[in-house]
């Protein structure tokens, strides 16, 4: 697999809110993760132009990362405008 327990850790450590290993459960580490898994899919579409599963796959996860932004930014800007930053993402 792609994405194993310690690479997990790893972004969550980086780019939770709580800044540990523990932290899976807020928006920051969550919109991490998806942006990892978005950039690997989009490297696999890249490759493969018709692998119809996965772009639906692709779709559907930068909808969820898509609804986590608009979840911070209504209740946090500052901790939205960190993440954008951090991760390199457009608006």
């Amino acid at each position: 697999m792609y994405l194993h327990t310690e690479k997990k850790q790893e972004l969550f450590e980086n780019h939770g809110r709580l800044k540990s290993k523990q932290d899976t459960g807020s928006p920051e580490s969550q919109i991490a993760l998806f942006t990892y898994r978005i950039n690997h899919l989009t490297e696999h579409m890249k490759k493969n132009k018709k692998d119809y599963s996965t772009q639906q796959g692709l779709l559907k996860l930068v909808g969820k990362r898509r609804k986590l932004l608009n979840f911070l930014h209504k209740s946090d800007i500052e901790r939205y405008r960190a993440i954008i930053a951090e991760l390199n993402l457009r608006k």
